[in-house]
């Protein structure tokens, strides 16, 4: 592990709090705002390129991995959001959407970082992505219905232009320099090289986050610690219910690590545009997207250097 892995939790709260910061001067927060989707872009373009193609194709013979990751992103969890909804948000209808959207949307983005760094089987992770993202594209209206009994309010537009932009254009270009990189003897130093190059970007998009959105944060305090305490009651019974499922059906040591990722991390990014395209006059709803990280990612590092302890 490098020296900025060994400190990323350091630099994940490092970039929270300048993000906030930096959302307090107008000028900075539009142009972090209109970053935040070139800079996802970027951070899987330098996490798909260290990825080998024929190593996805093998991670998806692996069926019992995506069996179990659907089950629980799109059944267990989902149930799961609402339980904890119904408890600790009751009397608050739209922080309810915005934590219902937020939980029922599994990450297809920086999960794979937190994966890298937990030591994890990357390909693994990267083979469930496609999948998450259908199922979630698919599922999202039926999900609305069911737990708030709003239909119709998913504007799929968005939804799309985002995907295609931090997802698909990052994953072709990786997969066209990767092809070329493959035939060269210099592949192993180039890709020394980036190899913390997603963690970087990964903290300015943190950053940005922060510096576009963080004035909802500031303006609803009491509502935002109980928001807070209902997403890392999620994240604590997620962790530990992966542990025990992975362990109960035999995965590897690489592959737990990877199962606890797709099921901890959530899509707030993607979430988040969705909420201001969706709800563009309930501020309230982007409220669980924009807090979220505040849990996510402090919890995902510290998941990554526990997963790391308990599989020594």
């Amino acid at each position: 592990m490098s020296k900025i892995e060994k400190l990323y939790p350091i630099w994940i709260l490092l970039s929270i709090v300048l993000g906030l910061g930096a959302g307090e001067i107008p000028l900075l927060r539009h142009s972090m705002a209109e970053m935040l989707m070139p800079l996802l872009a970027a951070m899987l373009f330098f996490s798909f390129l260290q990825i080998s193609l024929r190593e996805i194709g093998e991670a998806f013979s692996h069926r019992t991995f995506i069996l179990s990751s659907v089950g629980i992103n799109f059944i267990f969890t989902p149930l799961l959001a609402w339980g904890i909804a119904s408890v600790l948000l009751p009397d608050e209808p739209a922080v309810w959407i915005g934590f219902i959207l937020l939980m029922v949307t599994p990450c297809t983005d920086w999960y794979i970082i937190f994966t890298q760094m937990a030591k994890g089987n990357t390909a693994l992770s990267t083979s469930i992505l496609p999948v998450n993202l259908l199922l979630q594209l698919l599922l999202l209206p039926v999900y609305l219905y069911l737990f708030t009994g709003m239909t119709g309010a998913v504007h799929f537009s968005s939804l799309i232009t985002s995907t295609l932009t931090i997802l698909l254009l990052p994953f072709f270009f990786a997969w066209l320099i990767r092809k070329w990189m493959d035939r060269s003897d210099k592949k192993d130093k180039w890709l020394a090289t980036v190899q913390n190059a997603p963690i970087l970007l990964l903290c300015i998009a943190i950053l940005s986050i922060f510096a576009a959105h963080g004035s909802l944060l500031t303006e609803n305090p009491w509502l935002l610690i109980r928001l807070l305490s209902a997403i890392l009651l999620f994240f604590l019974l997620i962790f530990v219910i992966a542990r025990v499922a992975g362990r109960w059906l035999g995965f590897s040591k690489r592959d737990l690590a990877s199962f606890h990722m797709t099921t901890l991390a959530r899509n707030s990014p993607v979430g988040l545009a969705i909420a201001i395209a969706a709800f563009p006059e309930e501020p309230l709803v982007a409220l669980a997207l924009i807090a979220a990280p505040l849990i996510e990612l402090p919890a995902l590092a510290a998941a990554a250097y526990l997963i790391l302890k308990l599989d020594q």
